[in-house]
């Protein structure tokens, strides 16, 4: 009777040799492709801002922040109300994380976080005591600004004071 061979190896080792390099250059590449995604640094498009101001007849204006699609920190975030004519060159500025400023009741200029989130959202507001601080009389307007970017979120008029 014939002797039968059994050949008890199912793959050539040359044959196996190839497979996994070609799985590694495969895997490789797919692992570049994701990181190099992951890598880019997009510029994002910076935030966009409206806000709502109101005089009040006991010589405060409240502004308020209506919309923000994105939250901001307190931290980079600058205000500045100034005379819109400038002839005193009078104005008032600060960050909104000041000590005097950031949830102070009874400041001349304080910001208020609605949720106490430590960040800038939709629904936030600044009270400005004008008649404090002289902006009762006369054109102001309030400016707020991302000191990171460099960039104005909004700037607005102060309308006049209710009698």
């Amino acid at each position: 009777m014939a002797n039968l061979r059994r050949d008890e190896e199912a793959v050539s080792p040359v044959i196996a040799t190839v497979l996994l390099l070609a799985i590694t250059v495969m895997l490789s590449g797919m692992v570049f492709v994701l990181m190099q995604g992951a890598l880019e640094t997009g510029e994002k498009a910076p935030p966009q801002m409206t806000v709502s101001v109101r005089s009040l007849d006991n010589g405060y204006h409240v502004i308020r922040i209506t919309t923000l699609d994105q939250t901001l920190d307190p931290a980079r975030i600058s205000f500045n109300l100034a005379e819109t004519n400038n002839l005193n060159g009078t104005e008032f500025s600060g960050f909104v994380d000041d000590a005097d400023v950031y949830s102070v009741i009874g400041s001349n200029i304080s910001f208020h976080d609605r949720d106490a989130s430590y960040s800038i959202s939709a629904g936030d507001y600044f009270v400005i005591n004008s008649r404090e601080i002289g902006t009762d009389v006369g054109e102001w307007g309030f400016t707020i600004l991302d000191q990171q970017l460099q960039y104005v979120l909004v700037r607005i008029d102060l309308p006049p004071m209710q009698s």
